[in-house]
């Protein structure tokens, strides 16, 4: 078998995983920015990503319809399906495939095609694997997630540390994994607060994800079952129904008769609608609402990471370059206009820059059967 790679990470930065899958627009197909992101978010996207006006709209149409041609490719490909990921320098998804005769049909489908070695499927099947031996894994290896980019499963671990993730991993398929060095040391942003405010018991704080029937959902770690909550303006608010972490990191609060979801998100100058919550691509534009540190973008990195906090492995967490503070946890992340998790925890500060993870929403909606409000 052949050796696993070890790359360096430098500073905070986490590593931006590849995907195998661009997706060009037909001439003229562009969506309408203004159908698929509010104006406080194009605004954002402006001062995070280096973006002109002209340019977040344009990346937030293109991202929209690269959305839906994963979706649609991911079915139709089925066990040739490689990954896929939005390039922004082509402005196109890519989308990997394991045979030569899928090619034509990504390209007929608008998509840019990558002959890759590795099925979805299979490095899903490798990320399993290690998910499997978390107890056995060492406190430097930090998270593991597949990245459609490189189609590899990704090892992160502490600086000087590669042999120890070699060892952990030694039993699964090395010629499928990387090793990537990082100084990222994942923790649960407790105090934090996406979207409005609200409070557990007399003294913690989070942020409200997004608005669903009877409720709201939010991180867990943030409140146990039954823990009681109030609002920004500390009036009594409503009850935790359920809440998962570690191995997940969601819950949801049914609020009392005082309070009505709306869906909304707080932005930076107004209210963002909730159109739905279609997943966004791995290399998209991305933005989050929190009550320390306001609207903050950036881009998604990975799906399907599996972080290892001090409190114990969460799973199915999605990386992005959007910094965090404590304050901002639970809080809103969204895609144009797509609902699309809410803040778990991370690494840095919105001064140096840094990663934050988020728990992708649909999980939670299926969990407790709850319904998105949305406008």
């Amino acid at each position: 078998m052949k050796p696993m790679n070890a790359a360096r990470i430098v500073g905070a930065a986490l590593l931006v995983a590849g995907a195998t899958a661009t997706f060009t627009l037909p001439a003229g197909a562009a969506p309408d920015a203004g159908n698929t992101a509010s104006p406080e978010m194009l605004a954002a996207m402006q001062r995070d990503l280096g973006l002109t006006a002209d340019q977040a709209k344009e990346r937030v149409a293109k991202e929209t319809a690269a959305a839906e041609a994963e979706q649609s490719l991911r079915g139709a490909l089925g066990a040739a399906f490689g990954g896929a990921h939005y390039d922004a320098i082509k402005q196109k998804l890519v989308v990997g495939v394991t045979d030569l005769a899928s090619v034509e049909r990504v390209r007929a489908a608008g998509a840019e095609p990558t002959l890759v070695g590795r099925s979805e499927a299979r490095l899903n099947e490798v990320k399993a694997a290690l998910d499997a031996r978390d107890a056995s894994a060492p406190q430097a290896v930090t998270s593991w997630y597949v990245d459609p980019v490189s189609n590899s499963v990704v090892v992160t671990v502490s600086p000087g540390a590669v042999e120890q993730a070699k060892a952990f991993a030694a039993t699964v398929d090395a010629d499928a994994i990387r090793v990537v060095e990082s100084t990222e040391s994942p923790r649960p942003l407790y105090d934090l607060r996406g979207g409005d405010a609200y409070y557990i018991g007399n003294s913690s704080r989070c942020s409200i994800g997004f608005s669903v029937e009877g409720g709201f959902v939010t991180a867990g770690h943030c409140g146990k079952t039954g823990a009681s909550t109030s609002g920004y303006n500390r009036v009594a608010q409503g009850t935790f129904a359920g809440s998962v972490f570690p191995g997940n990191d969601y819950a949801w609060v049914r609020t009392n008769s005082n309070w009505t979801p709306k869906p909304l998100v707080k932005g930076g100058n107004g209210d963002i609608v909730v159109k739905g919550s279609q997943e966004a691509s791995v290399n998209a534009s991305i933005c989050r609402s929190g009550s320390t540190t306001g609207w903050r973008c950036g881009t998604l990195q990975a799906k399907n990471q599996t972080v290892r906090y001090p409190q114990g492995t969460v799973n199915g967490l999605t990386k992005t370059s959007a910094c965090a503070e404590p304050g901002d946890s639970g809080g809103s992340f969204i895609s144009g206009q797509q609902a699309q998790g809410v803040t778990s925890g991370g690494s840095g500060n919105c001064s140096s820059g840094g990663t934050t993870y988020f728990q992708p929403v649909n999980p939670i909606l299926g969990r407790y059967s709850l319904k998105l409000v949305t406008g």
